[in-house]
């Protein structure tokens, strides 16, 4: 009994590791791995610029104002332009 579950663990074992092997190998050697990456990489450069001001710099996420529109302001640029000042 006990030589039949053993064996049931190590098969699952020797299953995940066989998939974890089958994507290490996708993600690093492959062109699809390369294009997820660079997909991976443009997302956080277009996060960091959406959330530096050109006249006042960079921002935390949370203190950026959200527009209806969907777009991000900056607090000094929101203030300046709800002040009429701009």
């Amino acid at each position: 009994m006990n030589a039949i579950i053993i064996e049931g663990v190590l098969f699952v074992a020797l299953l995940c590791v066989a998939v974890a092997l089958v994507v290490f190998v996708v993600r690093y050697y492959t062109t699809a791995g390369r294009a997820l990456e660079q997909t991976r990489n443009r997302k956080a450069i277009d996060r960091t610029v959406n959330l530096t001001c050109a006249l006042h710099g960079a921002h935390d996420e949370r203190q950026m104002v959200r527009l209806e529109s969907g777009e991000v302001m900056c607090p000094e640029c929101y203030r300046e332009a709800m002040d009429g000042r701009a």
